[in-house]
Order: C-alpha cells, then structure tokens, then sequence
C-alpha cells in the first residue's frame, strides 16, 4: 500500500469499479524522514515529555522569564498572582482564574457581571515595583557612598488613569517621588495630584510649550510646588523669562539636552543628534550665556536627557549618562545652579523573557544593575570635574507601571484550514475528478501516478500545479464550484500526508487589538500572551488570534521567543470543554490604554482593581467598572444615542412592532460592543451599574422590561448620558 494513501483511495486505478466511502486513513508522517516545512507537526510532543505538568507550561510560555517575580503557574494549573514579588508567601497568591469567575459571573450567582474584555489592575504590584526602584537607588547610593539622593517621577503619558497616578501618588510619598507631565491637560493632572503629595516632590514640565502652559507652569511653583520647566527648544526661553516676569515669579528652569548616544531600534529613535526634542551643546552654550546675561542663571537647575525607551544594556546606559553628566558639570563650571540631573526614561521591561539586549522586546539587567550603572557614570564625572553630586531623578513610567495590569480576553471559537472530509463533497467525488479539463486531469492523473511510486516531491508538484490550473478555469467559468471543491479537498489531504499542511488554528477572540494592544498593531510591540487555566494540560494547538475588528490587521500572529504562532489548549469537545477557555496580555500596563482607539467602535474594557486580602480567596475587589457601552461610544464620535434611540422607537412604532422592539433596542444601547457568549446567564443588572455598591463613573439603572411603561423606559435611556 502506498504512503499516499489517500490518493490511491480517492480515485481507482484504470479499469477498475470504484464506489467512494468517504473513509480516509489518518494524515501520516512524512514519508521515509523527509523533511516538513517550518512550524508544521506537533508543537509540544516532540520537545516535552509525558506526562504534562505546570512546570513545563511555565517553562514552554517563559512565565519564569517575563513574569518573575509577580506570576507564576500553581497547583490548579492557573495563573497565580503574586503582589509582593519574592516575598509573597504561597497563601497570598491570587488565583486569576477566581478574579474571572468573580468579575464575570452574575451578580445573582454573587459575581459583579462584568463582561469581558476584563483588565484586571493589582496596586499592590505596582507599589512593589515602585518600591523595589527606589530601593535599588538606595542600595546603589549608599554602596558607592554616593552623596546626593534619588527622586523619581512619573510620567503620566505612560498611563494616566486616575487611580494608577493616585496610587502611585500615596506609595511614593515616603520618597517625595513627583510626577512628569508633557501637556497642558497633564500639566492640570499633575498639579492636582501633587498637593497631596511632598512638597519636595518634582514637577517635571515636559514637551512643546506655547505661553499658556509654561504661565501654568509658573503659577505652580507659586503655589508652592517644586516645578521645573524643561526647555525642549531653544525658543521657549523667552516665553519662559517673559511670561514669569509678567507673573513676577522667578522660574527654575532646566535643559534637555539632545545627546550623541543613542541605542538602535524603534526605541532608539527619538535620541541621538537627530532626535526630536533637545538643545544641541551650541543651543545649550546659548541658553546659559542668555540667562547670565538676564541675571538667571541660578534658575537653571537641572538637565535632562534620554536616550530611549527600552535601553537594552547597561554599557550603553553608562555611556549615554556619562556623556549627560559631564554637560551637567560644565553647566556648573558656568555657573548654573545645577542641583538634579534627570536621567529620563530608557528603564526597560523584559517582555520576551529572554534577558537579552539584543532587541526591543527584552534587556540585559534588572533594577539594581541600572541604578547602579546611573550612580557610578555621574559619580566618575562630577568627581573628576569635583562637582557636587546631583540628585538623580527618572521617568521610569514604562518600569513602573507594565507589571501590574493583565488584560483578560476569551476565545470564543476556532477555525483551521484542514480539509473537509471528502464525503461532504459527495459520493461522486472521483467521477468530479474525472470530469475536469484534459490539462488538470492530466495532472490528476500523474499525481496519482506519482503517489503509487512513492516519488513524493513530484507528488507535491502536480498538486500544486493541479491546484492553480483549476483556479484558472474556475475563473474562466470552465469549472463548477464542486469541482473545484474536490480539488481543493484531495489537494489539502495531499499535503496534510507529505506533512507539508499549515496546523495553524485561528482562535477568534472577543477583542480589538486596536483598542486594547495598539502598540502591536503600530510597532510590532509584542507582549507576553498565553492561556491562564488549563496549564496543566498539553497544550496540543498551534493558534494565532483573530479579533472582532473588521479589519485584516487585527489580528496576533507574532509572539514572543520569535515564534509565529501560540501553543493553545483545544476547544470544545476533546478539548477544554465548557466554562470558556481564558488568555491574558500580560507586561500591557503602560501607553495601551490612552493609545487605543475606538475601531469599530470597539471601546475599552471592563476594569477591576484587585488587592491582596486574608479572605477565603485571597482578594478582594475594591474597584470594578464596566466597559464603555454602545451609547458611550457612539457618543465620543458626536453621535446623540438618546435622538438615535427616538428616532428607532417611532420606526418602531410606525410598524407596530411593541413594546419588546423597543426594549430590545434600549438594551443595545446599554451594552458593551464585545460579544455576549452564550454560555453565559444573562445579567439583569444593567452594565451602566456599578458593583458592590462601590462609587463609579456613571449611575446605575434596571434593565428595560417588556410592557414597561414609556418613562420608565426613557429613565433607562437617560442614564446613557450620564
């Protein structure tokens, strides 16, 4: 019998009767050790041995590379969270999976009924990461007898949520930690937060500056916070002098120096002499002599730099700070009031695990080795230049902020490109055959002679050329679309036995990566994506997502460790089974959220803040908001939904359709755009609610009853303006 078996039984020899039974052996190996193409076969059988455990899902998702020390795999085979990093004992895990099930299921089950997509925030992350920064500053200070401190700031464009900034506010008064801000609505964020901070921490102003901003700007430091007004280009000083000369408050000025280190890549290309903010040395020299001459130069205090976000080495950080510090101590020697040098952002996140420099996605250090390699390279050049130590401030936004929020989505089905049994085409599936033009059926033939000798790269050459000649005469109307089936089938189940099939699935997943992970689509920025229960199952699935967008774009197939497709756990019978089958985007918490858009009218998700708690499950949910409804969207691109939701309930009453066409079309306005999967009960809570009875955004209203009458419809409609 031949290997390709499924050839010689598709079709009969010559002479020989033949009825299809539409049975098939099983795609085999690829015949006598040849070859497959990349990616093809089994993901995980070949590389993990039997049985599967929790250790080697962990070791296949690199979970102990990206997620250390906050996430790691338990003993369910769930995703567990662990909010005090190294020093979380096994007790104060967070099982993701139960913060699902809490969020999602109705509230008469005793959930919130919150819909998905669910980002789940843990502050108690992010007061560890901000902690564990300034400890490094601490360590490297105090090891290398350095004599300044560090002072950090936030830069809210990294995430300007209230809640984070507010947090980040609280966790970081102990080390008068500030705030960044590069508009003038940023600029209003920051000022209100920071009069419940230290007065000791910095306002650093940042970006292009018109007269209105830099005059908010001064009337801070009036009211008595420590802001500095950075220079991005050399016109803004005279706004700067004239604008605190009208207002009669002195500034304190600072320069953001545009550096000859930079680092390659995406990140690498806003520094360097060519980057798009900065004074050059000339501009500097420039600034400083003006200021002298005005009688301010002792307003010029700090300098700023960066080199890019996600600096991958430490030796390119020294460089880049060295070469900043020996600008700030020749502003000194010019007599400068020179007291901080703002290091900017550049801290990265190890996002693929592979703590590597080598590429955007990952770099070669931790906290400690960057503090470290800051404190040495300005310590060796004010020492030389005997200079006082600087305090050392960050923006290390990126650092701070990427860890403590996971997004959490559900694939909702599958598709894959295997072939169709051949007896869904019919019982006639070798006459079909039989029946094409002479030059495909002439290539039918020498396939099937092919195959019986087992010359198997020939075999795929008449597949392939009897696959394109039938598409011609399809589209010249030669060919019935049943013929061009059975083509498509035998040649499919051609290269599923010469193992040269793609395996990939398609999970649809019920999420617009525009909206919740833009930076991938824009960038190619990849984020650590993988199942959060079932790990201790094999993974048997090579899968890409697809979203709900539509829009060919939205879609992942790139993931990190280079790979292009994700090992996934079946769906459905065989499979997981029933209750969903759950991702996560973890390291997501920074830019995504103020960089999505509303594609599709896609909005963003629902949102919980979970903390560590000694309660049965170890959490407890102190914030949880729904997603944007349809109204809400509709609304943020000038839509009016209450003159929509008139204008479809007098159609609706011109066709006598009742009361019930008009209830259903008011809860459409009041849901979420994502889908609602059908497994799940249905919520009579209006998604407008907030839970718990905790304070939210909007007001909360019941759902819409059939029979109702009219005002009590229109209350429910008037809540969409809230």
């Amino acid at each position: 019998m031949p290997a390709l078996a499924c050839v010689e039984a598709a079709a009969p020899h010559p002479g020989y009767g033949f009825e299809w039974d539409g049975a098939l052996p099983a795609p085999g190996a690829y015949p006598r050790g040849a070859s497959t193409t990349e990616g093809g076969g089994d993901l995980t059988a070949a590389e993990y041995p039997s049985p599967w455990s929790t250790d080697l899902s962990a070791a296949l998702y690199r979970i102990d590379g990206w997620g250390a020390p906050y996430f790691c795999v338990n003993a369910a085979g769930d995703i567990a969270v662990r909010s005090y990093g190294a020093a979380t004992v096994s007790h104060q895990e967070i099982d993701l999976m139960k913060v699902v099930k809490k969020a999602s299921d109705p509230k008469a089950a005793g959930g919130l009924g919150l819909r998905l997509p669910l980002l789940v925030r843990f502050p108690d992350i992010l007061k560890h990461r901000l902690e564990s920064l300034h400890a490094a500053f601490d360590f490297a200070i105090r090891s290398n007898s350095y004599g300044a401190c560090y002072q950090g700031v936030y830069p809210v464009k990294c995430n300007q949520d209230r809640y984070i900034v507010e947090d980040i506010m609280e966790f970081g008064l102990p080390f008068d930690f500030g705030l960044e801000a590069g508009s003038k609505a940023e600029l209003l964020l920051a000022m209100s937060c920071l009069t419940r901070a230290s007065r000791k921490a910095l306002l650093i102003c940042n970006g292009f500056k018109d007269e209105e901003y830099i005059a908010l700007a001064v009337v801070a430091r009036r009211m008595d916070m420590n802001t500095v007004i950075v220079l991005e280009q050399a016109e803004e000083l005279d706004t700067v002098v004239e604008t605190s000369q009208r207002l009669g408050i002195r500034p304190v000025i600072g320069l953001r120096a545009k550096l000859r280190t930079k680092h390659s890549g995406h990140f690498g290309a806003t520094s360097g002499e060519k980057g798009k903010f900065g004074l050059t040395t000339a501009q500097i020299l420039s600034v400083a002599q003006k200021l002298q001459r005005l009688q301010m130069l002792d307003c010029l205090q700090l300098l700023h730099f960066h080199i890019g976000s996600q600096i991958p080495s430490t030796a390119l950080l020294s460089d880049g700070v060295g070469e900043a510090a020996q600008i700030y101590c020749e502003l000194a020697r010019l007599g400068a009031a020179m007291r901080v040098i703002d290091v900017g952002g550049g801290l990265g996140i190890d996002y693929d695990g592979s703590r590597s420099g080598g590429s955007d996605m990952s770099v070669g250090y931790g906290l400690h080795d960057y503090a470290s390699a800051v404190v040495r390279a300005v310590m060796f050049a004010c020492d030389r230049k005997h200079v006082r130590h600087p305090i050392i401030c960050s923006e290390s936004g990126r650092a701070l902020v990427s860890h403590h929020s996971v997004l959490i989505f559900e694939a909702v089905s599958s598709t894959t490109t295997k072939a169709e049994p051949l007896s869904s085409i019919g019982p006639n599936f070798a006459s079909l055959l039989e029946e094409l033009a002479d030059d495909a059926r002439s290539d039918y033939h020498n396939l099937r002679a092919a195959a019986y000798l087992g010359e198997y790269e020939t075999c795929a050459l008449y597949a392939d050329q009897l696959k394109r000649t039938s598409i011609d005469h399809f589209k010249d109307g030669m060919l019935g679309l049943e013929h061009l089936a059975a083509v498509d089938g035998l040649c499919e189940l051609v290269a599923q036995e010469l193992g040269v099939a793609d395996p990939v699935k398609t999970y649809h997943v019920n999420l617009s990566i525009f909206t919740s992970m833009p930076d991938f689509w824009a960038i190619g920025q990849l984020f650590p994506i993988i199942p959060i229960h079932h790990l201790d199952q094999r993974p048997g699935v090579k899968g890409i997502l697809s979203d709900l967008t539509c829009d060919s774009d939205g879609k992942v197939d790139r993931f990190i460790g280079g790979q292009s497709s994700l090992p996934l756990h079946e769906l459905g019978r065989g499979g997981v089974g029933g209750g969903g089958y759950y991702l996560g985007m973890f390291l997501g918490g920074a830019y995504q959220e103020a960089l999505g858009g509303l594609h599709n009218l896609f909005g963003g998700p629902s949102v919980v803040r979970v903390s560590q708690s000694e309660g049965p499950h170890g959490f407890a949910v102190t914030l949880a908001a729904p997603g944007p409804s349809c109204a809400d969207v509709l609304r943020a691109m000038q839509h009016e939904p209450e003159v929509m939701f008139e204008s479809l309930k007098h159609r609706a009453e011109e066709c006598s359709a009742g009361d019930a066409v008009s209830c259903a079309v008011a809860r459409a306005f009041d849901s979420m755009p994502y889908l609602v999967h059908s497994r799940a009960d249905p919520v009579c809570a209006s998604d407008g609610d907030r839970t718990d009875g905790m304070g939210g955004d909007s007001e909360g209203c019941g759902c819409c009853v059939c029979g109702e009458e009219e005002g009590e419809e229109w209350t429910f409609m008037r809540c969409l303006s809230v």
